[in-house]
């Protein structure tokens, strides 16, 4: 491979901080929060021009769908996340939980308030380009965007970009999934002018259970008690379509869930592409299946427009921001959450936060419908490797069933405001990450109305 040799520069120092967030999606935002609460100086940096992430800019609405009556919740930044999407119109009931579905742009001004209204420094359209280190400690990072590039110095660092991308950088120890591996990603979509009576007298008329979702192409592990549940799951008017030619015979893989059907018309957060073999820390891969998944989105469309009843006059109303992607890289924490541990109620001495037993990926699907729940522990957020350095989200330390957990969005946002609080008391009281007071820890957290046992 030819290279060149980028000239050596001064970068300015445009900002310093206490606590500097990477990535504001429901880890992130959830981090600058909590960070901010305790009462430290916040920056949040975002590459794109909103903050939420996977709620914005990828469009997935369904941020507690498991949720059902003897479910034992998250509590917490992400709760309130909820509340106040209902409070402010941004929410609606969701069809097949006790939850409601955040409409992804409205959600964008929610987020907006709670960044300002906790004082957090707000830096959009800013991309991180690399981490600045003191030997194997992070002290900021180097942002590029139309600005150029850009200095900003920081006391504790948080990573929430997903994809461990300033651990990784900075010389963290990570894991990647193998691509053959990986959760497939997906194009979320919305359609308009649907006749919500007739859609949803369909769905009554033939009403979809999770055992559907298994198929030629998919085997779904459920506890068997999830089997008979209803779920909004779409698969006919596909088959359908492959009958008539409208669809390909080898993209069985398009089906999947639709997720909030409002008296408008509009049918949001439709989770019906899947893309296997799509690697999220390769920008050619994600070109291409950007390119692929609205090409079968709008396959789906048209499937829909002809072979479900209410959808005859509907058109695309639009696309996620950006592919959805559930699985790249993770770090090796100090402890790295197990299968055992998300499916047996794992118990932690250090505990930031619970999540309801809820497993969703590599063909697992377990609903928390009975009251149990697991603990995640701070040292699941610590990378090997990097000193002054927090991650937060999907990315956090765990083996391939804990992260068809951790990954889920309101689980991210327990893996969040725990590094947001840890970071700033950290700075507060002069004490390095690895070594911080967990009763303080708690104790912050306990105020902030997180629910810890």
């Amino acid at each position: 491979m030819r290279t060149i040799t980028e000239p050596a520069r001064e970068i300015d120092v445009i900002h310093e901080t206490d606590v500097l967030v990477v990535g504001s999606g429901p880890g992130g935002l959830s981090a600058a929060i909590g960070a901010a609460r305790a009462g430290v100086d916040v920056t949040l940096v975002e590459r794109f021009g909103c903050f939420g992430g996977n709620i914005t800019a990828v469009g997935v609405e369904g941020f507690a769908w498991y949720r059902h009556e003897k479910t034992v919740d998250t509590e917490g930044v992400g709760r309130e996340f909820e509340d106040r999407a209902k409070a402010t119109g941004a929410g609606t009931p969701e069809p097949q939980s006790d939850s409601y579905a955040l409409d992804a742009e409205a959600f964008k001004l929610v987020a907006d308030n709670l960044v300002e209204e906790a004082g957090i420094h707000p830096m959009l359209h800013r991309a991180f380009a690399a981490p600045i280190m003191d030997g194997n400690r992070i002290c900021g990072i180097i942002t590029e965007s139309k600005a150029g590039r850009e200095a900003i110095l920081a006391k504790r660092v948080i990573d929430a970009t997903g994809d461990a991308d300033v651990a990784y950088r900075a010389g963290a120890l990570t894991r990647k999934t193998p691509v053959e591996e990986m959760q497939a990603a997906s194009v979320m979509f919305s359609m308009s002018g649907v006749d919500r009576k007739r859609f949803i007298e369909a769905v009554k008329a033939d009403p979809q259970t999770y055992k559907d979702w298994e198929s030629g192409e998919w085997t779904v592990e459920t506890t068997g008690k999830e089997d008979a549940m209803f779920s909004p799951f779409l698969r006919k008017p596909f088959e359908k379509a492959m009958e008539a030619g409208v669809i390909p015979a080898h993209l069985q893989t398009i089906s999947g869930t639709w997720g909030a059907l409002y008296d408008s018309g509009d049918l949001t957060y439709l989770n019906l592409v899947h893309l296997a073999g799509c690697d999220g820390t390769s920008p050619d891969s994600m070109t291409a299946n950007e390119i692929e998944g609205r090409r079968q989105a709008m396959l789906a469309v048209e499937a829909l427009r002809r072979f479900h009843p209410g959808c005859d006059g509907a058109k695309l109303r639009n696309f996620g921001m950006t592919i959805g992607i559930r699985d790249t890289r993770k770090i090796e924490a100090i402890y790295d959450m197990t299968e055992l541990d998300v499916r047996e109620q794992g118990r932690f001495d250090d505990s930031i936060g619970i999540f309801p037993e809820f497993i969703d990926g590599y063909g697992i699907l377990i609903l928390p419908t009975t009251g149990r729940y697991f603990q995640l522990p701070y040292r699941t957020l610590l990378p090997k490797g990097v000193a002054n350095l927090l991650v937060a989200g999907r990315a956090t330390g765990g083996d391939k069933v804990s992260h068809a957990a951790t990954r889920n969005m309101m689980c991210c946002t327990v893996t969040g405001q725990g590094a947001g609080v840890a970071a700033a008391l950290s700075v507060k009281y002069g004490q390095e990450l690895e070594r911080l007071d967990i009763a303080l820890l708690q104790a912050e957290l306990r105020r902030q109305g997180v629910r810890l046992h």
